[in-house]
């Protein structure tokens, strides 16, 4: 397992490496002074530009100023934003949280959903429940994110008004940021306005985690489904039934634990479509997140947000993939008889 580890561990930095590598070669392709590119100063002094070109190297080989472009991008130095005039640095950290949080709360709306409709889509006798339960994943599916974002916006928030539209929170509560996730800085917050600030930016965060855990949970849906059928054909599950067991004992102690596993896999092959979501949603709900924030960058030509912004998420899901295959392989015990078997 330890050499598994370091293979995996490896297969991150080479692919962290390209792409650095091409976000190097993009930036020096960009239709602006290199130097603006690179760290965000609009008009450099001459002391400044003396300072960029030592950083970066500019006067040596394209391999030199890789390796300086590497060096200063692994420091934190991501520049300034043309814009704000702030470190892209933190203003990256500043909105991470928000997206961290939202994509937490739309994954648990699907797994919360989209296993116990996989598990009785599977196990349901009646056809029009499956067909049922089949055609609204495939329905989900096959939503574009944009226009279901809109409709629930102009639905309940609009013409209902049961819940807002965009933002996080309030702007009349005062939050103290203590670990970013607003919901439990809301819990930790010794305001007397605590509660009401956790029912407000739980209300806000309704509508985009829903819009967003729509495509996670029709793959939830379908994959369980899938494996549930063939999980419950296996000889064990047969054995099982034959001692007497009862069938809601069989399926949460064996079938639906194995049934996990390919939903597992396939979530993390779909890291990459879910922050395309998250971008939309954001901008759709206004919140403020790497999404919205790294939109809002392309909108204003903020070149150094852009790299900011395409390194952080690539880099996120790079890392979040091969998490979930490390897990996939500790939880499978067919992946750890081949990678024993192999080693």
């Amino acid at each position: 397992m330890a050499r598994y580890l370091i293979r995996r561990l490896n297969l991150f930095l080479a692919t962290s490496l390209v792409l650095f590598l091409v976000m190097f070669i993009v930036t020096s392709k960009f239709p602006v002074e290199h130097t603006f590119a690179l760290t965000g100063l609009q008009s450099p002094t001459a002391q400044e530009l003396t300072q960029i070109a030592q950083d970066y190297q500019l006067d040596s080989s394209q391999a030199h100023q890789f390796l300086a472009y590497l060096q200063q991008r692994l420091s934190g130095n991501l520049g300034i934003s043309a814009t704000s005039q702030n470190p892209v640095i933190d203003e990256l950290t500043a909105v991470l949280p928000a997206s961290f949080e939202l994509g937490i709360v739309a994954g648990l709306i699907a797994l919360v959903l989209g296993l116990p409709l996989g598990v009785l889509a599977s196990l349901s006798k009646h056809k029009i429940t499956q067909h049922t339960i089949m055609a609204i994943t495939l329905t989900g599916y096959s939503i574009p994110v944009f226009w279901l974002g809109l409709s629930l916006s102009l639905w309940f928030g609009v013409q209902l008004g049961w819940l807002p539209i965009s933002g996080q929170i309030n702007l009349l509560y005062d939050i103290r940021p203590v670990t970013g996730f607003l919901l439990i800085d809301t819990l930790l917050s010794d305001s007397q306005y605590a509660t009401s600030a956790f029912i407000d930016a739980l209300l806000h965060i309704i509508l985009p985690a829903v819009t967003l855990a729509v495509l996670p949970f029709t793959v939830v849906v379908r994959i369980t489904r899938a494996a549930m059928i063939a999980i419950m054909e296996q000889t064990y599950i047969k054995a099982a039934e034959a001692r007497g067991l009862h069938t809601s004992i069989i399926v949460l102690r064996h079938a639906l634990p194995n049934a996990f596993i390919p939903v597992l896999k396939n979530l993390g092959l779909m890291l990459g479509a879910f922050a395309s979501y998250a971008m939309v949603v954001e901008v759709i709900f206004s919140w403020p997140g790497v999404g919205a924030w790294l939109v809002s960058g392309i909108y204003q030509r903020d070149y150094t947000v852009i790299q900011g912004g395409i390194l952080a998420v690539a880099l996120i899901i790079i890392f979040l993939s091969i998490l979930i295959e490390v897990i996939h392989t500790a939880m499978n015990p067919l992946s750890r008889k081949e990678l024993y078997a192999a080693n």
